[in-house]
């Protein structure tokens, strides 16, 4: 249904005013979304006047002052389930958004409010898929019966917006495939995108080359060797236990750097610890040693990421569930071979051959991702994982191949006109 836009707008000529609304925002950024929506608030700004609603509490005057609001968890519902408390901080947002041309959400945690802003206010809802609640079953362990809630708010959101926007063709696909009541033309891709100018590699000499060197000495990686980097949240659908027993396979000498936290269940994260326990004292680890395993579990500012980037030979991305990836663009701007599963996004992203190596994987069609035969995939990745070690040169020609391929495809440029379209798109009916 086409929603009319407010009196007095022209969306052919006249300058939006376009509510972002978002889980995360800095200085409260913990995935990919959040990452997102950072960079996407910028890059619009030139062509729509931007105000950012997002979680975790005012931002200060300054920041209202440049548009972007914070919103707690009401008082009531500080100790109720998580989707409980999501919903109350998404009606505080609704009820902000008048005057608003159009509103745009991202995550299922900020759907609902754009979908009820939307209905308030009477200007058009548009939604950023950057995950699916039916294809992330496990998040029952983190949320209980919220899960059931997160999924109802979603599927409704879904369902009654102007436009949704997939950062993948392969998102798309996932999209109608959980959705098939929605009209496929009410469905657009836009990739996701990487700030070229705040992800560059360090000079291979002189003082820039040295402090990058030095950063990675003080987190324990010694940048004389090789290693094949993961970052990542600690969740299922980063696939990390299946790195920890694919890395089982590389020689004691390569060192596994893990940039991993924010555990979804204290399940999963003593089941990495267990692992990550066990790949040590394979590899001969005493008390207190890593043995070339080395695990960070803060979240590193960008300039310590571009430094252990820089330091790695490999970057790798072991998801069962991924709907694009920006860690991976990440790693391709900074100049490093991507070896990652051949799911959701990530074959947009990873040209298999020229930019990394596409590692096969058959899933259980159940919503989880779980490889069909887990043994089969852990070997194909550590397959992989040393095929491109044993040629550095591949490895470095692959890893300027991929900064090419950030340049060319995934600009943020681009993807502000291409998202502006789709804003105009829905107001023009």
């Amino acid at each position: 249904m086409r929603v009319t836009p407010p009196t007095g707008l022209a969306p052919s000529s006249a300058r939006l005013r376009v509510d972002l609304l978002t889980r995360e925002f800095p200085p409260h950024v913990y995935g990919g979304a959040g990452v997102h929506v950072a960079e996407l608030s910028q890059v619009l700004r030139p062509h729509a006047d931007v105000r950012v609603r997002a979680f975790d509490g005012p931002r200060g005057p300054q920041a209202e002052a440049e548009g972007v609001f914070g919103y707690e968890i009401p008082d009531t519902l500080a100790s109720a389930n998580p989707a409980l408390a999501t919903l109350g901080v998404d009606l505080a947002m609704a009820n902000d958004l008048a005057g608003a041309d159009l509103v745009h959400s991202h995550t299922w945690y900020a759907n609902m409010a754009g979908h009820l802003g939307g209905l308030l206010h009477g200007i058009p809802h548009v939604i950023s898929a950057h995950s699916l609640e039916p294809l992330r079953p496990w998040k029952s362990e983190q949320l209980g019966g919220g899960y059931a809630v997160s999924s109802w708010a979603e599927r409704t959101a879904y369902l009654g917006a102007a436009g949704i926007i997939a950062v993948s063709g392969g998102m798309r696909a996932d999209i109608l495939r959980c959705y098939p009541e929605l009209d496929p033309a009410k469905v657009h891709v836009v990739h996701n995108g990487i700030d070229l100018s705040g992800w560059t590699r360090p000079a291979d000499t002189g003082a820039e080359a040295e402090a990058a060197q030095a950063t990675a000495r003080r987190l324990g990686i010694d940048p004389l060797r090789q290693s094949v980097v993961f970052v990542g949240r600690i969740t299922r659908q980063k696939g990390l236990p299946y790195l920890l027993r694919a890395a089982e396979a590389l020689p004691p000498e390569v060192q596994l750097v893990l940039c991993a936290g924010a555990p979804d269940t204290p399940e999963i994260l003593a089941e990495v610890k267990s692992l990550v326990a066990n790949l040590r004292e394979r590899r001969g680890a005493g008390p207190g040693e890593d043995a070339g395993v080395i695990w960070i579990e803060e979240m590193l500012p960008r300039p310590d990421l571009i430094a252990v980037l820089a330091a790695g030979t490999v970057f790798v991305c072991p998801s069962v569930y991924e709907p694009l990836g920006i860690v991976n663009l990440e790693a391709m701007a900074v100049g490093l071979p991507v070896v990652g599963s051949a799911t959701g996004g990530i074959p947009e992203v990873v040209d298999d051959g020229v930019t990394g190596v596409l590692v096969p994987i058959e899933q259980v069609d159940d919503g989880t991702g779980t490889p069909l035969d887990p043994p089969t995939y852990v070997r194909d990745l550590s397959d992989a994982l040393l095929r491109v070690l044993a040629d550095p040169q591949s490895a470095a020609d692959m890893g300027a191949a991929g900064r090419r391929r950030a340049e060319e495809h995934f600009s943020w440029t681009a993807i502000a006109e291409r998202t502006m379209q789709v804003y105009r798109a829905v107001l023009e009916g």
